[in-house]
């Protein structure tokens, strides 16, 4: 799958990447029962070669700001609970009113976003003060992410740098071209074989949604309480189809739909996206330093015709790399998922005309956890892929390809070529895909909720829509307007609605479409 990671922005400050700050785990320690043991906190019965992992008690040690840090340990293979084990890293922020219902787990997304980073750097971002007083809220990073046992795939960053920032030589979809992609893509999953073992075959959502059932029991809590944003969603929904009688209150905020095959993924979040540079690029005369006009049509074009050019002629940043339109689509995209960066769109169009791509770096950067001195915050990206290539099952043939860059390119004639040629994203992958594209019910599972906005680029509407149908005690929660995820930064409305849903157990009667 080669469709955008997740990226929740701060309000007001693009080049802040949530989830791409370092830490390291100081003191967060846990400790377990023997074997023999029984139960957990929560008294539950589980079979023998689950019961260390079910049964283990967390030791939280304070890192900081008030929180707490931990690490708790999973199978690394749930097929073989026996075998040997993973750490999985969890931050918390007790509830502040001193009276707790229990953890709320919060995923922001990616794949491959750290929640141990969201939670200790931005827990006001990812969760109201409501919630905050009521519960526990507890960040985690899931099976090859961040703190966690990881994902890497690399001893120098410049290997990282050429997988992200190279150009394919040749016309896009030639054979050269096509052939120098799964070339690059197989030599990366080489490596990252080499520098993480047998975990890279077990990092896929299945595997991820069963850690959350050991994770709510270590914590003590009978039933899952839960925040998933973006992808952080499908985590939530596979979870509730596993283990339906142990959910509690869910929300799905961003839903990512798990019918959709990797083209319908890449043909919608196309879509979605020029959707979004539609909507900029209507607001943008009233933007000081706007470089548009206001013909969105003709502007639409002039983009086009942008990215073409860069193709051709790639521009040179003053470290060697060179801007072509792989690159500038991701720094053009990191923006649009929240309207409140949209005068980082301005500079960014703006800078390019004149010839100069140190913006462009830059945002293209923040959005892959780069650093200034060329290191990288996080293995997000090395996650990201890890994950999608468990994930979602693609190897179509160089005509198929073909035909589906045709087809995306009249679907989104701006961006769907850049989304087109999916099948080399997991090109000769060392491990075969885990998951299965398709229905979700989750049957018997308490209320869950689905946040769905009308204008979100990344995760589309016609998504949330889906989900909250397809679950059998799903609830739709609309929220009309722009960006990407809802909850805790659009309205009174979406903020109500699921804090009273966490809290007061108040479940919408209908869709309050915010």
């Amino acid at each position: 799958m080669t469709s955008p990671r997740s990226a929740r922005l701060r309000r007001g400050s693009v080049l802040a990447l949530l989830t791409a700050v370092t830490l390291l785990l100081t003191g967060c320690v846990s400790w377990f029962l023997p074997p023999s043991a029984t139960s957990n906190p929560t008294g539950e019965k589980v079979a023998a070669d689950l019961a260390p992992y079910y049964h283990q008690v967390l030791h939280w040690s304070a890192c900081g700001s008030g929180m707490q840090c931990t690490t708790a340990k999973a199978p690394l293979d749930w097929s073989n609970p026996s075998g040997a084990s993973i750490k999985l890293a969890l931050i918390r922020q007790q509830a502040t009113s001193g009276h707790s219902l229990g953890s709320l787990l919060v995923n922001p997304g990616g794949p491959g976003a750290s929640g141990y980073d969201f939670v200790r750097d931005s827990i006001s971002y990812a969760t109201s003060s409501t919630l905050q007083k009521n519960y526990d809220i507890v960040g985690f990073d899931p099976r090859g992410v961040n703190h966690s046992s990881a994902i890497k795939c690399y001893q120098s960053p410049k290997v990282l740098d050429s997988f992200l920032y190279d150009i394919p030589a040749g016309t896009p979809g030639s054979d050269g071209w096509i052939a120098e992609l799964e070339k690059a893509q197989k030599d990366f999953g080489a490596e990252c074989l080499k520098y993480t073992g047998s975990l890279l075959g077990q990092v896929g959502t299945i595997s991820a949604a069963r850690d959350l059932d050991l994770l709510r029991a270590a914590l003590g809590d009978t039933k899952l309480n839960y925040l998933g944003y973006s992808y952080g969603t499908l985590l939530g929904a596979t979870y509730a189809n596993l283990y339906p009688s142990h959910t509690g209150h869910l929300v799905l905020d961003g839903a990512v739909d798990p019918t959709v095959t990797p083209f319908e993924l890449s043909a919608t979040q196309a879509q979605g996206f020029e959707h979004a540079l539609r909507k900029f690029l209507a607001g943008c005369p009233k933007l000081t330093g706007c470089p548009f006009g206001s013909d969105v049509d003709q502007d639409m074009a002039s983009i086009r015709g942008l990215l073409d050019r860069l193709d051709v002629s790639p521009l040179r940043a003053a470290d060697g790399r060179k801007l072509g339109s792989a690159v500038m689509f991701t720094a053009i995209i990191y923006p649009l998922y929240n309207v409140d960066n949209w005068g980082a769109l301005v500079d960014l169009f703006r800078s390019v005309a004149k010839g100069d791509p140190s913006y462009a770096f830059q945002l293209a950067d923040g959005y892959n956890g780069r650093n200034k001195d060329g290191t990288y915050s996080d293995n997000s990206t090395e996650a990201f892929t890890a994950i999608n290539c468990l994930d979602y099952p693609s190897d179509p043939t160089v005509s198929t390809m073909r035909a589906d860059a045709a087809k995306l390119d009249k679907l989104a004639p701006v961006f769907g070529h850049l989304m087109a040629y999916g099948g080399t994203g997991c090109y000769d992958w060392p491990f075969k895909p885990t998951r299965v594209a398709g229905q979700i019910t989750a049957a018997g599972s308490a209320p869950i909720l689905v946040v769905g906005t009308t204008g979100d680029p990344a995760t589309p509407y016609v998504w949330a829509k889906h989900v909250a149908a397809m679950l059998q005690n799903g609830h739709l929660v609309t929220y009309n307007g722009e960006g990407h995820t809802a909850y805790n930064k659009s309205n009174a409305c979406v903020n109500q609605t699921v804090d009273n849903f966490f809290v007061h157990d108040t479940v919408p009667s209908s869709d309050p479409n915010c």
